[in-house]
């Protein structure tokens, strides 16, 4: 099933301008690769060049949540859509927290058509992170596509992969980012498999957030 939009640039350092091409902006696009790989880098390319991109980082997570707590304070609405949200999560095991709440109140803020997550997992347990894709899957085909940047494999469960969504692979030899289909032997599938590692695993490291590249 084709994407709603595509994206096209010239890559920045370190691919030295190897052409990315994304034919088809999937509702949920997952952006894997290796440490040193460029994957923040592709990340924030994306959030530069898709037009009415923004750029969901680590911030949200500054002091306990505390800008997400103040916007759920002078927005009812939003308010009550990220409450309503995280009825439902609760109920399907997720763990409430100033994570979780900072970034549903992101997700759920009006704005941009599409958005770019860093680490979507951060800060947030096996069974949150479960019910809060689960929760990005049902959404509305008129909701604002995601790129995830994700370590996690209760994130991206290679088996639950559907039609709405895309994984794309930043190679270990930085050579130029690649789709990747979903099924065992498949061009790239078994480095998409190594880079992902289970919640626990993925907790016991700090990640950095997306910054500007460099000038």
């Amino acid at each position: 099933m084709s994407g709603r939009e595509r994206v096209g640039f010239d890559l920045p350092w370190p691919w030295g301008g190897d052409r990315f091409e994304l034919r088809a902006v999937r509702r949920l696009n997952y952006i894997i690769g290796p440490l040193g790989s460029g994957k923040t880098r592709l990340a924030f390319a994306i959030a530069e060049r898709l037009p009415d991109t923004s750029l969901i980082g680590l911030e949200r997570l500054a002091d306990d949540g505390a800008q997400a707590k103040r916007r759920m304070r002078s927005d009812r609405a939003l308010r009550s859509r990220v409450n309503q949200i995280l009825d439902c999560l609760t109920a399907e095991g997720a763990q409430s927290s100033s994570a979780l709440i900072s970034l549903l109140v992101e997700l759920e803020s009006a704005g941009a058509k599409h958005r770019v997550v860093d680490m979507v997992e951060q800060g947030l347990d096996r069974a949150t992170q479960q019910a809060l894709v689960a929760h990005l899957r049902q959404r509305a085909p008129e909701s604002a596509s995601l790129f995830l940047l994700t370590r996690s494999n209760a994130i991206l469960d290679l088996s639950l992969v559907g039609p709405h969504e895309a994984i794309i692979l930043c190679p270990a030899n930085q050579s130029a980012p690649m789709l990747v289909v979903p099924h065992p032997g498949e061009p790239g599938y078994e480095s998409v498999s190594m880079c992902l590692a289970s919640p626990e695993i993925c907790a016991r490291t700090e990640s950095t957030p997306i910054a500007p590249s460099p000038a």
